[in-house]
């Protein structure tokens, strides 16, 4: 009975270290395998410039952008006019407009005609003469009525108006005591004369050539009263006229005239 009592307690030993081996055996494998797993997909290190930051860096941009456009626009540039109204008048009515480099446009009406709209480019002395004389005014910044206590409505109505940005003033009277302001409109009508020359001139080369020589008496009138607002300016029209075959001599003649007395 003691035999078989020591037999059955060794048998058990031999089986629970058998049971041992084997689990140390697989722990072991185990942990080869993870360690293999580990040194073949290492931990990659954060980039920059990662897709979260580079996401959240255009969500940033696009909203600096929303905001630039949604904020304060910029306002209209500078743009000017004159206007003249005297229904009894041969020439009853003229309207200048242009911006601050000179680009625009003349409106004018003869009495019983229909009216005319021609492209206006102002010389670059003629404009900055101009915008000396608005400037003068602080036509924006006041409230002065230009108006004189007497009125002269036979004279005719003149109206000046200004706009830039969000502000826009206009001024009417029909005679004034106001230096810069006779002074700006004495600017206009030597500009409305010289515009509406050039119209009448042209108009004659092409269809009615023996306007051309009563337009060249009106012509140096205006020259000899510094009624016209660039002199200078109208010298390649003139030097064309005293060569231009379609106008009678006698026109040519006086065009060279006037060309002689500007080129002084």
């Amino acid at each position: 009975m003691k035999r078989i009592a020591i037999l059955q307690t060794i048998i058990a030993a031999l089986i629970m270290l058998g049971a041992a081996i084997c689990t140390a055996a697989q722990t072991g494998s185990m942990r080869k395998e993870n360690q293999r797993e580990s040194q073949s997909t290492p931990a990659l290190p954060a980039k920059q410039g990662s897709p979260s930051v580079s996401v959240d860096s255009r969500s940033v941009t696009v909203k600096a952008s929303t905001t630039n456009s949604q904020g304060k626009s910029p306002g209209r540039p500078a743009r000017y006019s004159y206007e003249f109204t005297q229904p009894n008048f041969i020439v009853s009515h003229v309207l200048i407009e242009h911006d601050g480099s000179g680009l625009g446009k003349i409106t004018f009406e003869r009495k019983n005609s229909d009216p005319i709209v021609d492209p206006l480019d102002l010389s670059p002395s003629t404009i900055a003469h101009i915008k000396l004389l608005w400037e003068a005014l602080h036509f924006l910044d006041s409230d002065i009525n230009y108006q004189t206590e007497r009125q002269y409505p036979h004279l005719g109505t003149m109206r000046l108006r200004m706009e830039q940005e969000m502000r826009e003033r206009l001024a009417e009277f029909n005679w004034t005591s106001d230096r810069d302001a006779f002074a700006l409109i004495t600017e206009y009508k030597r500009i409305a004369n010289q515009a509406i020359f050039i119209f009448d001139i042209t108009l004659a080369r092409e269809n009615q050539p023996l306007e051309a020589p009563k337009l060249m008496v009106q012509l140096d009138a205006y020259v000899r009263r510094n009624e016209v607002a660039d002199t200078k300016q109208l010298i390649p029209l003139i030097r064309e006229l005293t060569t231009d075959e379609r106008i009678p001599l006698i026109a040519r003649n006086h065009a060279a005239r006037i060309l002689k007395n500007i080129e002084k």
